[in-house]
């Protein structure tokens, strides 16, 4: 929709990125990154405990997968971005300066994956409780996350005369494109998704009571799929290509297919939601020993001759029924045979 050369309808970009507080400057992908992992903590926290687990064990599990996770964001980055840290005139440190921005979400799932795994087996609790519990919030907060692409006028898409167009400022243009102004708001469609994503997770759990993993698989392969067309339009450099198919492109197709082949998987094989977030469930816990065992009862028929039978209060027999049970038993024992010598 072009009048006069202009985009008469589209969407402005920030004119700000973040502000600079003394030394240090305060990035709004950033806080849109915070906002994302609060949100995927308090939607998860609370499924975690409505499937019976402990906001102890959530505490403890998810503080450890988040840095991992963050870690894991970089190190996906920096592999696939060598050009931008390794090469002549380029300072190889600069891969570990991850306040300057280069972060990628495969990574941030994949190693914040294993970390909760980790941390899953150490608590005693079934991973795949936490996986379901967390992905609907995985997706709220990747929503979230995405607006720090608009601040930062990166990850935009192909060049558009659509009403939603995106306005990217000339220093923030794809080289090859600085003749264009409005772009495909790629992180705004992506946004949108995971909600829908998110949304759909939920009335799935809810109407068909998933469990046992088959929630994050679904996950994935929502995910999967969506991020397959939004990498199919970004203008970003990628080192890495299948023909026409990005690297990153080809990595959401793989995702997708992962997260189908699982579900299908678990429908067949798992079916229903796990009773208990429990590793090991209190049937299945070790038999006691015999030091724990409770008093028995003893059995009057395995007293030895001789010996007392310790008689409960409640249970005393009156005397005269002792007495007279006493008088058949003494007679029994005098008329008992004596065995011969050779038997004693």
């Amino acid at each position: 929709m072009r009048q006069d050369g202009r985009v008469i309808l589209s969407i402005p970009s920030p004119p700000v990125n973040g502000w600079q507080l003394g030394p240090f400057f305060l990035h709004i992908y950033a806080l849109c990154l915070i906002a994302g992992i609060v949100a995927a903590w308090m939607i998860g926290n609370r499924r975690w405990q409505a499937r019976g687990g402990t906001a102890e064990q959530f505490e403890t599990i998810v503080l450890v997968a988040i840095p991992i996770g963050i870690i894991g964001a970089r190190i996906y980055h920096v592999l696939t971005h060598l050009g931008d840290y390794f090469g002549p005139g380029i300072d190889p440190w600069s891969s570990l300066r991850i306040w300057e921005g280069g972060i990628a979400i495969y990574g941030a799932i994949g190693f914040g994956a294993l970390g909760a795994w980790f941390m899953c087996r150490r608590s005693g609790v079934r991973f795949s409780s936490l996986a379901d519990s967390l992905a609907p919030g995985i997706a709220v907060g990747q929503a979230l996350g995405r607006f720090g692409n608009w601040f930062n006028q990166e990850l935009y898409g192909l060049p558009t005369n659509l009403p939603w167009g995106l306005e990217i400022d000339p220093a923030h243009r794809v080289a090859g494109y600085e003749q264009y102004s409005t772009f495909h708001p790629t992180f705004a469609y992506e946004a949108i998704w995971n909600l829908l994503v998110a949304v759909t997770l939920l009335w799935a759990d809810r109407r068909f009571r998933l469990g046992r993993g088959k929630v994050f698989a679904l996950y994935v392969a929502l995910y999967g799929f969506g991020r397959f067309f939004t990498e199919g339009i970004r203008l970003d450099f990628s080192y890495d290509t299948f023909g026409p198919i990005r690297f990153n492109q080809a990595v959401a197709a793989l995702i997708c297919l992962v997260g189908v082949g699982l579900l299908v998987w678990l429908v067949r094989n798992k079916p229903g939601r796990e009773a208990s977030v429990l590793l090991v469930q209190p049937d299945d816990a070790a038999p006691v020993e015999p030091d724990d065992a409770a008093p028995v009862e003893p059995d009057e028929a395995a007293v030895e001759p001789g010996e007392a039978v310790p008689v409960e209060p409640d249970k005393a027999v009156p005397v005269e029924e002792r007495a007279s049970a006493a008088v058949p038993a003494a007679t029994e024992s005098r008329e008992a045979p004596v065995p011969p010598d050779d038997d004693r």
